[in-house]
This record gives C-alpha cells, sequence and structure tokens, in this order.
C-alpha cells in the first residue's frame, strides 16, 4: 500500500540548488540546506520542491537528462566541508570568483573545478584513511548502495574512456559478458573507487543537509523523472528490461499535431513485473533515501506508454487497453510509494481514468491555476479537490508575469470576475504590477488543495523562467538568483517576498 500525502495544509517554494548561491555566492550545494529551511520557514513555507538531483549526463545542464537514477549530481558538492581537501589551487580560486560574477550559471565551469578538487582529495582520503572510521564508513556506503553503485561506477568509467554509448561499446562489454566487465573491473578499480567516494561525498552532505531541514520542520519534495535516457548505467544494466526498436513519446495534442519523441528507452513492463521489478524497486528504495516525498514525472507513462517504432510505424499504447493500463498504472504507484508520500505530475493529455485512479488511491494531482479552466472561464479554486497541489506554475512554464501580460482580453476578462482578482480591474489591469503579483499569490494560498507550491520566480514577481521546453540553449536550466544565503535574509526583495508568502500562509491556514 502506498504512503499517503499526509503532510497537512501547507504551502513550499520550488527552489532548485542550481537557483542558489551558496554563503560565498558560488553555486548552492547540499551542504546548504540549513540556511535554505531558515529562509523558506521565514516564508511560512515547510515544503521545499527540488528537481530532479542525479547526475546529469556529460555535457548536459538539464537535470532530467539522467545518467543515472541513482546517483548524485557532484556539481552541488560543498568543497569547504571535505575533511579530506586542503587547498584549492589558485588557479581553481580564480575560476570559482569569475563564476561568483556570472549572473547565469556555468555548470561546466563548476563541474571542472569541483572534480579536479574531488580526484585530489580521494588521493588524500586513500593515503591517510586507511584502516579508520571512515574508511570503514566508506566501504559500508558502497556495501549498502552495492544494488545499484558497482554497476553505475563501471558503466562511467567505461563511458569516460570511450567516450560513446555504451551500445556502440566492444561486444563483450556492451552484452556484459562476466568475464569482460571482470576484466575491466580489475583495470578501472582506481577510477571506480574514485567514482564511488564522490558518491559518498554528496550522499553524506545531502543526508547531513535533509536531516537539518527536518529537523527544522522543512519536508524535502523531490523528482522522480519517468524514464531515463538510454545511454544511461540504468538501461545498460537492465537491458532486458527495456525495447530499443521504438522510442517513448506523447500523443498529438493541442501543442503539437504530430506528437513528440522524446527518444527514451521504451521499458518492458511485463518482463519487469515477472523478474519482480527489481529496477522500480531500488529507484523507490533511493528516492525514499534522498525526499520526504517525490513527484512522479509524466504519471500517465506509467498507465499507459506511448511508443514511437523507428521504423516510422504507427505509434502504439503499453498496454494497449484500457483495464490493463489502470492495473499496472496501479500497481506501480503502489510500488514507488512504499516508504514515501508520492505526488503526480498528471499534466498534458491525460485520460479521465487516469485521474479517477489517483483520486482513488488518494495520489494528488498537480493543479496549475492558469490551465484549470474550461474554455477560457477559470475554474472556483475552493472547489480543488483537498487531495491535490495548487501550483502558480512549473519549471517548464512561463513565469505569472508573462503569463498575465500576455493574455488576451476576453482571457482576462474572464480571470477578473474572480473575486480575488477583481480589484485589479482598471486602466493598469493589463500591466502585472505589485499588486497583480499579491493577487495571483492569494488565489493560490486560498485554494482548497492542502500542498501549494509556489517557483521562487513567480514569488519574487519576475519574468525569468527555469526551462522553455522545445528549445535548446545555456538559456534553460541556468537561471540563478542573484544574492548569496545571507543576503537572502537581508536583501530587500527576497526579504519582502517572504514576508508576503508568511502573511499568506497564515491567513490562508498553510503556516505550521
Amino acid at each position: 500500500m502506498a504512503h499517503k500525502f499526509d503532510l497537512g495544509r501547507r504551502a513550499g517554494v520550488l527552489l532548485p540548488l542550481s537557483t542558489l548561491r551558496g554563503r560565498a555566492g558560488d553555486l548552492g550545494s547540499y551542504a546548504d540546506a540549513g540556511p535554505i529551511a531558515d529562509w523558506l520557514l521565514s516564508a511560512g513555507c515547510t515544503l521545499w520542491q527540488h528537481l530532479p538531483l542525479n547526475e546529469v549526463s556529460p555535457g548536459q545542464d538539464s537535470p532530467y537528462a539522467a545518467s543515472s537514477s541513482f546517483a548524485l549530481e557532484p556539481v552541488y558538492v560543498d568543497l569547504r566541508v571535505i575533511p579530506d581537501l586542503e587547498a584549492l589551487t589558485p588557479e581553481e580560486e580564480g575560476v570559482l570568483a569569475r563564476l561568483r560574477r556570472e549572473p547565469r550559471v556555468d555548470f561546466e565551469g563548476h563541474r571542472r573545478v569541483k572534480l579536479a578538487a574531488l580526484r585530489r582529495a580521494f588521493g588524500r582520503f586513500r593515503e591517510r584513511e586507511g584502516g579508520t572510521d571512515r574508511e570503514r564508513a566508506f566501504r559500508e556506503f558502497r556495501r549498502e548502495h552495492g544494488a545499484w553503485i558497482e554497476d553505475w561506477a563501471l558503466y562511467r568509467a567505461l563511458h569516460d574512456e570511450r567516450r560513446k554509448s555504451w551500445r556502440d561499446w566492444e561486444p563483450a562489454l556492451r552484452d556484459r559478458d562476466p568475464g569482460a566487465l571482470e576484466e575491466a573491473r580489475a583495470r578501472l578499480r582506481e577510477t571506480i573507487d574514485e567514482l564511488c567516494y564522490v558518491q559518498w561525498i554528496a550522499d553524506s552532505q545531502w543526508r547531513a543537509g535533509r536531516a537539518v531541514a527536518n529537523g527544522k520542520g522543512v519536508k524535502i519534495l523531490g523528482d522522480l523523472p519517468f524514464m531515463v535516457a538510454e545511454d544511461s548505467a540504468d538501461v545498460w544494466s537492465f537491458q532486458r528490461f527495456f525495447r530499443f526498436d521504438a522510442t517513448v513519446g506523447v500523443p498529438p495534442d493541442a501543442y503539437a499535431a504530430e506528437g513528440q519523441d522524446w527518444g527514451l528507452p521504451v521499458p518492458r513492463w511485463e518482463e519487469m513485473r515477472s523478474a519482480g521489478d527489481p529496477w522500480l524497486h531500488h529507484r523507490a528504495d533511493r528516492a525514499a533515501e534522498l525526499y520526504d516525498a517525490f513527484r512522479v514525472d509524466h504519471v500517465v507513462g506509467l498507465y499507459r506508454t506511448y511508443a514511437r517504432p523507428l521504423d516510422k510505424g504507427p505509434p502504439f499504447f503499453i498496454p494497449a487497453d484500457e483495464p490493463r493500463q489502470r492495473e499496472q498504472g496501479e500497481r506501480i504507484l503502489a510500488l514507488l510509494g512504499q516508504k514515501a508520500e508520492v505526488l503526480a505530475e498528471d499534466l498534458g493529455v491525460v485520460p479521465d481514468f487516469v485521474r479517477a485512479s489517483l483520486a482513488t488511491q488518494e495520489i494528488p494531482g498537480t493543479k496549475v491555476l492558469r490551465w484549470e479552466n474550461d474554455l477560457g472561464v477559470p475554474r472556483d479554486v475552493a472547489r480543488f479537490p483537498r487531495v491535490s497541489v495548487a501550483v502558480t506554475g512549473t519549471h517548464d512554464t512561463e513565469s505569472l508575469k508573462s503569463w498575465w501580460e500576455g493574455l488576451k482580453d476576453w482571457e482576462r476578462e474572464h480571470q477578473l470576475r474572480q473575486p480575488l482578482l477583481a480589484p485589479l480591474s482598471g486602466p493598469s489591469e493589463k500591466s502585472f504590477t505589485p499588486q497583480t503579483r499579491t493577487a495571483l499569490l492569494e488565489l493560490a494560498f486560498s485554494s482548497s488543495s492542502d500542498a501549494l507550491l509556489v517557483p521562487i520566480t513567480d514569488a519574487l514577481g519576475w519574468q525569468d523562467r527555469m526551462n522553455a521546453p522545445g528549445t535548446v540553449g545555456t538559456h534553460n536550466w541556468t537561471f540563478r538568483l542573484p544574492w548569496s544565503l545571507p543576503e537572502l535574509f537581508s536583501s530587500p526583495a527576497p526579504v519582502a517576498a517572504a514576508r508576503e508568502l508568511a502573511h499568506l500562509a497564515e491567513r490562508y491556514g498553510r503556516k505550521r
């Protein structure tokens, strides 16, 4: 039986680590969870929503381009609190000084510095910690996570060596011949040990940070991507559970006449089930280690996966019929929710039976205020299901400011008929003023949904967005706030935003 999302009536903020600057103005880190929790509490918020923390594929910035469902992204490691690291080089200090001044995140720049420093730290750890408690803790971490970490580290070591997809490796390694794998492990032992060490450091920092946040009363809300890339440690390790003659996508809708092709491998759900669902169990266990609750991305894909054949044949759903689709989705969600609460990202084209199924399981769906309408007429937020998550936007939507200023006149007229928005009517109603922001936030906070989440950009009333779907470039995923962590408590804008959110949380019974 899945855990129910029963955290009470709460408010939270979507505040990815990548948007934050640490105490010195560097990239936000796993070790910064305590001060971040303090700022959230000053805003009356006890939910901290993240984007995926999984390690991303080489050359990628998107947290959804994961090379593993289990490994953590090392770019968020805090170098200052690693016992094995003595100092950065003058050149590294210079690079970090430059990166602090950048208005957007330079992931590659941060990775180069951090991975080089972590390599030196591992060398010192290996030299100095033989037979110590720390070495025993490291070995215990590897034993505890043996279900994924050794295969992941071997995949990473081989991938870095070959610089190409595992599908193009020599057959013995591609097909996981036991002798070839053993030879590779022996030859790459030092690299594998270093990769596992970096994961130990990242995992230790994140668990410590989460414990601090939890101790202050802040719950961590994570994100479970629907699928991983074909060129990933997961798919290489569990090849029998995926088919490679088709790719995952979504059917045609109002936004894409031919549907979308995401290029992801198609899961063999029945084969997974027959084998006892080891991959899904491992994912559920890892998510519960990292988060108090997590959002299941593209939940409809667990019920019915839309497969697009590589030979351009007709797309099809797996399973093909509704009864089997419902049974499969409910089975997988129950499995994922065994150790942590789950929420559902049920946006886009979702059959009615899926939302009915989620309601039966008491799994909260997502209510994006701007999309909750009937032919342009907004639905009453006071009638949203209690078991749901109201949001002003997501990491993929344009900001509240851009949305409001882009409304057609008739759409704005319908919005202004809502009692909380009616005072905005007048000469400046088309402009996004501080009063507009406050009114829209109040509308969200007043909803009957138990959970309420606001992207940090909407809380500030800014036009910035985190991602523009369908586009590629450094404008995606690289948004960052201009303040260091201490400045969140002293600069006028974040202080005012926190005060406003706290007032709304108090007024609408969300402050705990």
